[in-house]
């Protein structure tokens, strides 16, 4: 799993994709949202975000 995030930072970086940053940085949020929403205490707390 690093070594995946790290050839996507190399391939960024090579491109000069930095504005690709804050959307892959945002969706992992989302993302980590997610999977914490599933059936934790957190669950309800999230909820009322979206």
């Amino acid at each position: 799993m690093i070594a995946i995030a790290q050839e996507m930072t190399q391939f960024l970086l090579q491109r000069k994709r930095f504005w690709l940053f804050p959307i892959i940085f945002m969706l992992a949020v989302f993302g980590g949202l997610l999977i914490a929403a599933q059936g934790s205490a957190i669950a309800p707390f999230i909820y009322t975000l979206f």
